[in-house]
């Protein structure tokens, strides 16, 4: 009776427990929607992430394109503790010679094109394009930026400005003026660019509109009316950058180079992290009239760092993007239903398009009941997501396919 006593206190507080969990999460963590998942996980490994009831998850979003080499990677985890026991913060960005900075840019000038041998660190994406933005009309001393209808750069004012969704930004107005919004993968509105023009900020290949890929002759045309005009072009590569396409950087793909890329997501392994990347000579223009153009205290953070230069050197040892487009291959293989419209994507940015926005909000949900994490996307919210860990295997693939199919 004693020991049926005991153990009945100990479930009794571990749902206590949980329920107080769940409640705490309602009313003290801000939330961004009337219905988030609420998912209670407590670890992640893998591909896969586990609940408060040790139940599995096969993660196919990534937890949005973050984790390519998925969750807490043995060396990402190694290096991170490694810095830990080093330093973390010590002074705002850009003053201190911290090895961690200095050899991830380093290592960012090796793999991409001379031109973008300058890297400003910051924590997120968002940040990343308020730096790209500011940078540009800065250096060029132009007002003007072109973005691009159905695009996602952020949620922060700047980067809110140049999202091409009105119903996602509406409601705070007034926002930075002189933005004109034209349309992506069309040349004829390429002509909008003029000497007026600071920048054309655009994703490589749009990922919120339902994975958007443009032409390759639309991609060399933009970049050759950006020379023509003197305008900028910054290349978002927050969700494209770091293998998830096939390439290093989703630019690759097209033959040309931008004159800023920004970076985040994939890029910390896990850690808050983002850049923006140009020439020295473009970045140099923040440094006078006035000094301390742009600032950030946590930008570039050691331990975010360290865990970027681990996560890219598991990029580049395990050879991950090179195995993207066989993977690819395979959800195209496996995923063959009537109720998909059309199936699109480079590399491991798929965007499936199911027959109408309801079935495919059902098909989430039934996904996850079953052990499968998949999303919709903000601007084709009748296209279901799957971005998976560049790590997944043949095997996984199929297994969560299997789901994916059984919930259709």
């Amino acid at each position: 009776m004693h020991v049926f006593s005991y153990f009945f206190i100990i479930i009794v507080e571990k749902i206590l427990i949980m329920l107080t969990q769940r409640q705490l999460f309602f009313q003290h963590v801000a939330q961004t929607s009337d219905k988030p998942l609420a998912l209670e996980i407590e670890r992640a490994e893998g591909i896969y992430l586990y609940d408060s009831n040790n139940k599995s998850y096969i993660d196919l979003i990534s937890g949005i394109s973050v984790s390519n080499t998925g969750h807490c990677h043995p060396q990402v985890v190694k290096a991170i503790k490694e810095q830990l026991d080093k330093y973390m913060h010590l002074m705002v960005y850009g003053e201190y010679i911290q090895t961690p900075q200095v050899k991830l840019a380093a290592m960012l000038a090796e793999i991409l094109p001379s031109s973008l041998d300058c890297t400003y660190f910051v924590n997120s994406g968002s940040e990343a394009t308020e730096g790209a933005l500011k940078l540009s009309k800065r250096y060029t001393g132009r007002s003007e930026i072109i973005a691009f209808k159905n695009s996602y750069h952020g949620s922060t004012h700047g980067s809110l400005s140049v999202m091409g969704n009105e119903h996602f930004k509406q409601a705070f107005r007034p926002l930075l003026p002189d933005i004109r919004l034209i349309e992506y993968n069309n040349p004829e509105d390429l002509e909008f660019i003029s000497t007026r023009t600071a920048c054309v900020i655009a994703e490589t290949i749009q990922g919120e509109a339902g994975v958007i890929v443009p032409d390759q002759s639309y991609m060399k045309a933009l970049r050759e009316k950006c020379n023509a005009e003197g305008a900028l072009l910054i290349l978002d590569e927050v969700q494209t950058g770091l293998g998830r396409t096939g390439k290093m950087f989703g630019f690759e793909h097209f033959g040309i180079v931008p004159d800023i890329i920004t970076l985040a997501k994939g890029f910390g392994g896990g850690m808050p992290l983002g850049a923006f990347i140009s020439s020295c000579e473009i970045m140099q223009s923040l440094t006078n009239n006035p000094v301390l153009g742009h600032i950030t205290t946590f930008g570039g953070h050691p331990v975010s760092c360290a865990a970027a230069i681990a996560n890219l050197e598991v990029i580049k040892n395990e050879k991950l993007a090179e195995q993207v487009e066989n993977k690819a291959e395979l959800f195209h293989k496996y995923l063959n239903h009537p109720s998909i419209k059309s199936f699109r994507g480079k590399g491991l940015l798929i965007a499936l398009q199911i027959k109408d926005e309801q079935t495919n909000l059902e098909v989430i949900d039934k996904c996850i009941e079953k052990g499968v994490i998949i999303d919709w996307f903000l601007f084709a919210p009748d296209c279901m997501r799957i971005a998976p860990p560049l790590i997944i295997s043949e095997e996984e693939i199929k297994a969560a396919c299997e789901i994916i199919l059984s919930c259709l």
